[in-house]
């Protein structure tokens, strides 16, 4: 299998929640997943699908290539397109970490891995959030003082209870599509009477600064170590 699976927006997210299944079960003790899409959408909170502009918006939108789906964590609307690549990481934390400072410690997880390469690649990578940036947060990972990967977790109990399960999800951006994303994303925001506007020049991609051409296999290899600890002997 080849390490970024093609898939479509909606499979590749139910692929993450069938991989969260999946360790809940106890099937598997954690994994990761790369997947990137081969259409578009723009994807979004449950929540969101209550708001009273919220039909004529799915309508507009989806005639002008992006439709909207809805996903399980939470955040703000974030479009996914062929110039995406996700990253899943699922997980049962030992039990010796406890609770304290488990969501801390999920996003550091998926997001460290991710700057320390940046920083050997020779870029300036920080986490934070940045001033203009569809779904902002304070666990974005960024490149150069510009938004690259946007960050969300969501927890579960194992069966029986036993233990939590965390997935943490990152959106790495790799070709630029900043602009049409942006222009989406704020016209769902205009039409739901939402008043945040993003801009496209808070964001950068990837492949706008580092060709990197080993770099989802090198990630791959640092989430492995992570994980290694934490798979049953």
């Amino acid at each position: 299998m080849p390490l970024i699976q093609q898939l479509s927006v909606e499979a590749g997210l139910k692929a993450e929640q069938d991989l969260l299944a999946s360790v809940c079960a106890g099937e598997l003790d954690a994994g990761v997943l790369f997947w990137q899409p081969t259409d578009r959408a723009l994807v979004m909170p449950r929540r969101l699908s209550r708001l009273s502009g919220f039909e004529q918006a799915s309508l507009e939108l989806a005639a002008s290539g992006w439709p909207i789906l809805l996903r399980e964590t939470g955040g703000e609307p974030v479009p996914q397109s062929a110039s995406t690549i996700n990253i899943a990481l699922v997980y049962a934390p030992a039990r010796a970490e406890g609770d304290h400072g488990r969501i801390e410690t999920a996003y550091r997880r998926l997001c460290e891995p991710i700057c320390d390469l940046l920083t050997e690649l020779g870029g300036e990578a920080s986490l934070g959030e940045i001033e203009g940036a569809f779904c902002d947060g304070r666990f974005n990972v960024n490149l150069d003082a510009r938004k690259l990967v946007g960050t969300a977790q969501r927890w579960r109990q194992s069966q029986g209870g036993q233990r939590p399960v965390g997935l943490v999800h990152g959106a790495l951006l790799v070709e630029n599509e900043r602009d049409s994303m942006v222009a989406a994303v704020n016209r769902f925001n205009q039409l739901c009477d939402l008043d945040q506007r993003c801009r496209a020049e808070s964001h950068i991609a990837l492949h706008e600064v580092f060709g990197a051409p080993d770099f989802f296999e090198r990630l791959s290899a640092s989430y492995q170590l992570i994980l290694a600890p934490l798979l049953k002997p």
